[in-house]
Order: structure tokens, then C-alpha cells, then sequence
């Protein structure tokens, strides 16, 4: 299988560095470069494509701000010489932040991630509208959903919290599990999922469940408010 790819960058030297990293890869198909995220906005419009590998400081228009204005952004590499982004880049849920000059070492571990995450999760062996397995170790584990509270990720694993105080640490893309619970969950956060049936209080900037504060990402308060308004103010 062939990733089609971009590359967003208005230095010229940054855009032939990432060129020929990524030359290495031969499942990766680069079919264009844009000097600033303008044109490439304007490519994606009739085009599709699987990764960026996305400069943030450029002219016109940053590269974070044009990420927040695609409607299906696909995956996301930050390719930036400012640390101080590096936050926004995983509250954006993209895949890496690499720094400049980058290094094909560097560079390898995030082109290692992106593929990983296009491949099937062997972590999850079945699911049905009451339960999941998950993997942990050399174990199948059953997970009832009624007893999860709240889901937690930290990079590539995910925490499961139970009832009774109990959890299962698992390796797992969060985004990839969310899509495998019921009605009963809602994504609050990069990092949270959340049991609506478990919530005990909350606020326009974060819930609770029993008396743990879990926080609501900005850019998932819209999605919030509406399960709010349609499930819980009706």
C-alpha cells in the first residue's frame, strides 16, 4: 500500500530535508510540496492525501491554525524549530512533533508511528454492545462497559478505569478504541473518554466522576455541549 503524502514547509532547505527522508520509505508517495499553507488548503480541497508533514511558523497563515480549519484533516506530522508548540501540536492530536534540523533517526520514529496506526489493532480481540476484550499481556481480559469509568491515554497506551478502583494499562490508540464503545461514552478530551452514565457533576471546563476532576479540551466543547443539550439539559 502506497501513503500519499504532502509536505507544507516555506523554507526550501526544510522541504528537500524532509524530501529525501522520506525517499527512504518506499511505501510513501510524496505528490506535492507547498511554500505555505494556503495553497495546500486550497490543494486539499480537491485532493486527499494520508500525512502532512506540516511546518507551523510560515507566512500567511501558521500551520497550526491551518490544521484547525480542515473539516477531515488527515494524519500530522509538525515539522517546526519552536518547542513551545509542542503542547497545541498533541491538544491538535497529531501523530509526532519533530524539531528542526530534523534527523532521518528522528524522522524514522515518526514515519514507524504513522505506520503503525494504519495497521489493525491486535490489542482488541472482539467487541459487542455490552462488552470488549482487550489484550494485556498474555491475556484476553473481558471489559464490561457498564463498569468502565473513564478511559485515560498517555502516547501510544491507554489506561481503562474501572469500578472498584481497578484499571488495565493497554497499547492502544485512544481515537481507535473510542470507535469501538457504545452510545454510553463521549470523547471529552485528546487524552479522556468518558462513561456519561458514571458522570457526577461538571462545569463548561470539566467533569467529574467519582471525585476525579477530568478536564474538557476546547476543541472538543462544542462536541460536549451538544451531548448536554440533547441528553442530559432536555
Amino acid at each position: 500500500m502506497k501513503y500519499k503524502c504532502i509536505i507544507v514547509d516555506d523554507e526550501p532547505l526544510a522541504r528537500e530535508l524532509i524530501t529525501s527522508h522520506l525517499s527512504h520509505f518506499e511505501n510513501f508517495d510524496l505528490i506535492d510540496c507547498f511554500d505555505n499553507a494556503l495553497k495546500a488548503y486550497t490543494f486539499l480541497e480537491t485532493n486527499t492525501v494520508d500525512l502532512i508533514f506540516l511546518d507551523i511558523e510560515m507566512p500567511l497563515l501558521k500551520g497550526n491554525d491551518f490544521l484547525k480549519k480542515l473539516k477531515n484533516p488527515p494524519k500530522v506530522i509538525f515539522t517546526t524549530a519552536y518547542r513551545e508548540y509542542a503542547i497545541e501540536g498533541y491538544e491538535l492530536n497529531v501523530i509526532d512533533y519533530l524539531l528542526k534540523p530534523i534527523t532521518f533517526d528522528r524522522f524514522f520514529v515518526s514515519v514507524e508511528k504513522f505506520k503503525q496506526m494504519q495497521l489493525p489493532k491486535k490489542e482488541i480481540a472482539s467487541t459487542t454492545e455490552d462488552h470488549i476484550f482487550v489484550t494485556s499481556g498474555s491475556k484476553n481480559i473481558k471489559i464490561i462497559f457498564d463498569e468502565i469509568l473513564y478511559i485515560e491515554s498517555l502516547k501510544d497506551y491507554i489506561t481503562i478505569h474501572l469500578e472498584n478502583s481497578k484499571s488495565h494499562h493497554i497499547k492502544q490508540n485512544i481515537s481507535i478504541f473510542e470507535k469501538l464503545l457504545n452510545s454510553n461514552f463521549i470523547r471529552i478530551h485528546r487524552s479522556f473518554i468518558i462513561q456519561t452514565k458514571k458522570l457526577t457533576a461538571y462545569s463548561k471546563n470539566d467533569v467529574e466522576i467519582n471525585d476525579v476532576e477530568i478536564p474538557i479540551g476546547n476543541s472538543y466543547k462544542e462536541n460536549w455541549l451538544d451531548y448536554l443539550n440533547t441528553a442530559v439539559l432536555k
